[in-house]
């Protein structure tokens, strides 16, 4: 299955982006102009488990808490 990981804009994670956040971003994407990116789950499920490791990775606010998404692709959406 497909799933989408997305840059959360709400989040304020200064301290995970420059601990090695942005360079484990990326590694996954083709362009560096990119705020997701479409992969396997269990590409995206490994991912997650890797940036969980960097300081900063929780600690926003409440409807924002982490800085990537994991979202669902859409039946419709075009990938």
């Amino acid at each position: 299955m497909l799933v989408k990981l997305a840059i959360d804009f709400e989040n304020p994670a200064k301290l995970w982006w420059e601990s090695g956040g942005r360079a484990l971003w990326e590694s996954l994407l083709e362009s560096f102009d990119n705020s997701s990116v479409v992969v396997e789950e269990s590409i995206a499920r490994s991912w997650l488990i890797e940036a969980e490791r960097i300081p900063g990775w929780t600690g926003g606010p409440e409807y924002a808490p982490t800085p990537i998404l994991l979202k669902p692709i859409d039946e419709d959406e075009d990938v």
